[in-house]
């Protein structure tokens, strides 16, 4: 928790010392939702373990020049986007009305048009399904940063780690086999060489391992 702690004022402390935008400085001076916290100290820190291309209460503008904020971005260099947004669950979420619904139907529409890859988190997930949202956030990084795998890997076994972020759901060994164009066999053998190397973790099956994932701590 200290670890945690120290990071994220230092995190922010440092977005606040470098913006320029006097609109976007204030809102970081007020300090990020209870929801948004949360999720990085729940689901986030734990498994990335840094802030590195992460920036709050990120600007944007929509097709009526208007401003709008993003809970995080997550930019790790070139031109891909990510935008993470934590989505409550009170009141005005169950009652939400027309204009509202509709609203944040374009916000979504106009993000997409603009490559944002949006990742929407239930505030309830995060309290209820910690590990499964840690899960869904390294398959989301996954989608922008493929390459770091321990240096030790070879080269199937590093792929396997790549193919690993950028899914979401269990795979078996015989999509991975498509995917590396090698025989179910050794897939089998480059997945349990991975399991007993704490990279990934059987997701069901005991006799006869059916499906795996990657393992979040």
């Amino acid at each position: 928790m200290l670890k945690f702690d120290l990071a994220y004022e230092e995190w922010l402390k440092t977005a606040i010392a470098q913006e320029q935008n006097q609109r976007r400085r204030e809102l970081l001076e007020k300090g990020l939702g209870h929801g948004t916290r949360e999720f990085l100290r729940t689901v986030w820190f734990p498994v990335v373990r840094n802030f590195d291309y992460l920036y709050p209460e990120w600007e944007v503008r929509d097709f009526n020049n208007s401003y709008r904020y993003l809970d995080l971005a997550y930019m790790p260099g070139g031109d891909v986007k990510g935008g993470i947004e934590i989505q409550g669950y009170g009141p005005h979420a169950r009652d939400l009305d027309v204009r509202r619904f509709k609203d944040l139907c374009w916000r979504h529409c106009l993000l997409a048009l603009d490559d944002w890859i949006f990742l929407p988190i239930a505030y309830l997930s995060i309290a209820d399904e910690p590990k499964r949202c840690q899960q869904l956030v390294l398959s989301f990084i996954g989608k922008f940063i493929t390459t770091d795998v321990p240096k030790h890997l070879g080269w199937l076994e590093a792929e396997t780690i790549r193919y690993a972020r950028r899914r979401f759901r269990p795979f078996a060994p015989s999509e991975l086999a498509i995917h590396l164009r090698i025989t179910d066999q050794h897939a089998r053998r480059i997945l349990h060489k991975l399991v007993d190397l704490k990279l990934l973790f059987v997701a069901s099956g005991k006799q006869r391992y059916r499906t795996y994932v990657l393992r979040t701590q």
